[in-house]
Parts: C-alpha cells; sequence; structure tokens
C-alpha cells in the first residue's frame, strides 16, 4: 500500500467492496488521504480491511449494507457525511451468474437486477443529493463486458449492466452540466480473483492456471488505479467511459 499522503477533509464511498476490486479501490483512496466507507452485504468480513488500512495510516469504516434498501442507502450516506463531505462514490457491485435463459428463473432475473441496476440508481441518486449542493464530486459505476453486449447465458446479467449504464449515462447528462463528474468504467476482461481462477481451473484444469502470465489477468490494483485516474481529470476533459483490458486481449471479442 502506498504511503498515506495528508488527510484531506473528505469522504470516499465504495459499495460492493469485496475482497478483491472493491478492496483494492478502499485502498487506493484511503492511500491518497480520503476516509473511505465501505458497504457489503456481509459487513463484518470488512474488519481485516479496516485493520490493514489503519495500519498503513488511513482511515475506514466498514458497513453491513443491503444496497437494495432504500432506508440503508440513505443512513449509511447520511453517516458518512456526518464525518466529512462525500467527494467520491463508486458503486461496484457485480452480480454475475451464468444461466441459459431457460434456466433463469423470475427470481434470479430480478435479484440480479436489483443487484446489478436497481441499487446502483439507489445509490448514484443518494451520491447526488449529497454532491450536488457544493457543485463538485465524483460518481463512478463498475460496468462490464455484460454492459456492452449479452451473450448466451447471461440474460440476467448482461440486462442488469445495460441498464446500470443507461443510469450512468442519464446522471452524466443531468448532472455533468452541473458539476459532477459521473463516470461508467467497462472492465473488458478476467480479472485476477478466486472466482475467475475458479472457472479458469475447471476449463482447462491446473495446467491452465501454471500457464497463467503475471499480466494476463487483470489486477484489482489497475482498475483503483483507473478510477484514482478518471477522479483526478479536470473537469474540461471528463471521461464518460473508459474500457479497460489487458495487453493481450483483443478489443471487443
Amino acid at each position: 500500500m502506498a504511503t498515506t499522503k495528508s488527510p484531506r477533509n473528505a469522504t470516499a464511498i465504495v459499495i460492493g467492496t469485496g475482497d478483491f476490486i472493491g478492496a483494492a479501490i478502499a485502498r487506493k483512496f484511503a492511500a491518497e488521504g480520503y476516509k473511505v466507507y465501505m458497504g457489503r452485504r456481509r459487513g463484518e468480513l470488512l474488519a481485516p480491511l479496516v485493520a490493514e488500512i489503519e495500519a498503513a495510516g488511513g482511515r475506514a469504516v466498514g458497513c453491513t449494507l443491503d444496497a437494495r434498501e432504500e432506508d440503508q442507502i440513505a443512513e449509511f450516506f447520511r453517516q458518512a457525511e456526518a464525518d466529512a463531505p462525500i467527494e467520491i462514490c463508486v458503486f461496484n457491485i457485480g452480480a454475475n451468474v451464468n444461466f441459459g435463459l431457460l434456466d433463469t428463473t423470475s427470481r434470479v432475473f430480478r435479484k440480479v437486477w436489483e443487484m446489478a441496476c436497481y441499487s446502483g440508481f439507489l445509490a448514484g441518486r443518494e451520491a447526488v443529493r449529497h454532491m450536488l449542493p457544493r457543485g463538485r464530486g465524483s460518481l463512478f459505476f463498475t460496468g462490464a463486458t455484460s454492459s456492452m453486449r449479452g451473450k448466451e447465458g447471461f440474460a440476467a446479467f448482461a440486462s442488469a449492466k445495460f441498464g446500470l449504464r443507461a443510469v450512468a449515462q442519464s446522471a452524466a447528462r443531468e448532472f455533468g452540466p452541473q458539476g459532477l463528474h459521473v463516470a461508467h468504467l467497462v472492465i473488458d476482461a478476467g480479472v485476477d480473483t478466486a472466482w475467475v481462477r475458479n472457472i479458469i481451473r475447471q476449463r482447462g484444469g491446473e495446467e491452465a492456471i501454471a500457464n497463467l502470465k503475471p499480466d494476463d489477468l487483470m489486477r484489482p490494483e489497475s482498475v483503483a488505479e483507473a478510477y484514482w485516474a478518471l477522479h483526478q481529470q479536470p473537469r474540461d476533459g471528463w471521461t464518460f467511459e473508459m474500457d479497460i483490458r489487458p495487453y493481450n486481449q483483443r478489443h471487443m471479442d
């Protein structure tokens, strides 16, 4: 973890602070001096990350949060804002599932939409409510390959991610002129997580894992650096959509 800079009087929110991408984003913004408010459904799992950030000189709060619940989202933002003004919010909930259309139950489809799209709307709306009176702030949404195109077995996930992208587009057009930087990050790649490595193992065995080069998969830290770069942009050159992938992956395969 980088050396922590002088503390800022500002809060960074990460919704969907899982063990990989979300954790890397939290570490990065904490290292840059922000107090990081982190939310996930099992908030007790954030204790080691909070301890790690604090041991490195940063500031962090881990919360149990069901981002599909409007009241919980509102209270989460209220607590964060009470500590220091919210300057950035990253919505990072994934909800990736793979089911053929005929095997996708209505419950699965609805749950994926609630997690990956509806909760993004709730989080984005609440972030705007706090940032807009100050006329500044960043609101970033994590997207995926499925944000751009559907694929066999991903009807539920792609539908939700398409919807989240539309929420981001609409918010950017509405609030960009009012000083808020809204951006959508398309991760068009396999990220180096336990879940992705397990899929590779299932498809190609241990040999496939052994043959992975260090940069064949995207490191979560690289995603965090992309978000930091977006947050640093001057407002006369804001990016709405950034598309990232490892060097060896062809564009839009």
